[in-house]
């Protein structure tokens, strides 16, 4: 009581109706403070930590440690919990040993959960990616943490090589749902913040857990890149090659300014009522606009647009440079939907298998219903006049067109990916 504040110890002898005096004496003897408390604890319904009660903290603190590995977080939330379960915490010194004890414990429990991933070949494999690989020059783990700096087929197929090498070592099929999110975030994070060496250091049972982790999550980086890199291309040459329509569009319209003044002078005949037929005929041929200028004019008409514009048409010089990357990615990645896109999916297998037998020829029955109408006049035009080259250019283009923008829109979604999974229904 000698340590309490005068204004406190003044307000309980109020209440009391005692001298405040006679209060600097209370709580001298060890064992009326252990009475008192045990009676006020019983009186507020809080129970001492007993042995119980520390083992239920372990048991709360494993669970929290299996999702965090903050020791100031663990030891705040260890206090929480005691408070809600209405027991007196023991000493600090006390808390800190058994958060300490907890982190402990999750570690062996997460390679415990994790075990029957670490075969043989897999630890090999694990361990392989710390060594520095000759054909990448540096380790694989870095290799894997490097992201490209443009979309360009070489970085397309730069990730597409890291997503072989992911597949190869089974990493797609890796299931860490064991871990809860938390403790796979947390992993790998650690992965990524320690250095080769470092994680070579670690024993197995810290190392193992954290590389197959990383592992997983690559998996899943790489392939959103993957994809996402393909998104951009596409869109970059969609985007070069509409500028150059416009461009098109715009040499058209001043290349026409004599046409148009020449359907004016037209009109204004035409459209002269005091004239009749043969009048008319006469000025058109002769004294008002004359043969040289209407020669001259129908020589300058340039060929009729498609719907378009002529988009797909500028599109089509890009051709060659999708060809650098589209194959690889169609091969690499499995892309699924719902039945509206069932006939962009069929399409996009058969590009596939276009691609992986060399054959150039779209087959008669190619599903093309995806097509947007602004572009089916190409595909008929092609089929019509049998340019089978041709037809197989525009299909080709309207298929990963297509593709790019289920992917947007959420038709089409990739399994395994994170950033293009399939979208939760919205019933």
């Amino acid at each position: 009581m000698s340590t309490a504040p005068p204004v406190a110890v003044a307000r309980l002898a109020d209440q009391l109706g005692i001298d405040p005096v006679k209060l600097r004496s209370y709580s001298r003897r060890a064992k009326t403070r252990t009475e008192h408390l045990r009676l006020v604890a019983q009186y507020l319904g809080w129970r001492p930590t007993s042995t119980l009660e520390l083992k239920e903290l372990d048991e709360f603190l494993l669970a929290r440690a299996m999702e965090h590995d903050s020791p100031t977080l663990l030891f705040r939330l260890a206090c929480e919990y005691l408070i809600s379960a209405r027991v007196i915490r023991p000493g600090p010194v006390t808390v800190v040993k058994r958060v300490a004890h907890a982190r402990e414990e999750a570690q062996r429990e997460t390679f415990a959960r994790l075990a029957h991933e670490f075969t043989d070949v897999r630890c090999a494999a694990l361990d392989g990616l710390l060594v520095t690989d000759p054909e990448v020059k540096t380790t694989r783990l870095r290799w894997l943490a490097t992201g490209p700096v443009e979309a360009s087929p070489a970085a397309i197929k730069a990730e597409v090589a890291k997503l072989a090498f992911l597949h190869g070592l089974g990493a797609d099929a890796l299931d860490l749902s064991v871990l809860p999110a938390e403790r796979r975030r947390f992993l790998a994070t650690v992965g990524r913040r320690l250095t080769a060496q470092a994680l070579e250091r670690r024993d197995p049972q810290r190392r193992y857990p954290i590389l197959l982790t990383l592992l997983t999550q690559s998996a899943t980086d790489v392939l959103d890149e993957v994809v996402g890199l393909f998104d951009q291309a596409i869109s970059a040459r969609e985007g070069k090659a509409e500028r150059k329509m416009r461009d098109t569009l715009a040499e058209r319209g001043k290349s026409g300014e004599d046409r148009q003044a020449l359907l004016d002078d037209l009109l204004d005949i035409i459209f002269d009522l005091g004239l009749d037929d043969e009048r008319i005929g006469g000025l058109i041929r002769g004294e008002r606009i004359g043969w040289p200028r209407l020669r001259s004019a129908r020589e300058q008409a340039a060929p009729r647009l498609p719907r378009d514009h002529g988009h797909l048409a500028a599109l089509d010089g890009s051709y060659g440079y999708l060809r650098q990357f589209t194959p690889q990615v169609l091969a690499a990645v499995r892309f699924a939907g719902g039945t509206a896109a069932a006939g962009l999916l069929e399409a996009v297998e058969i590009l596939r298998e276009l691609n992986a037998t060399g054959a150039r020829r779209v087959p008669d029955k190619a599903p093309d219903g995806f097509v947007p109408t602004r572009w089916r006049g190409y595909l008929d035009a092609a089929r019509k006049s049998g340019n089978t080259s041709a037809y197989r250019h525009y299909w080709e283009l309207c298929t990963l067109l297509g593709l790019r923008d289920g992917l947007r829109t959420g038709d089409v979604y990739v399994p395994g990916s994170r950033r293009y999974s399939d979208p939760p229904p919205t019933w």
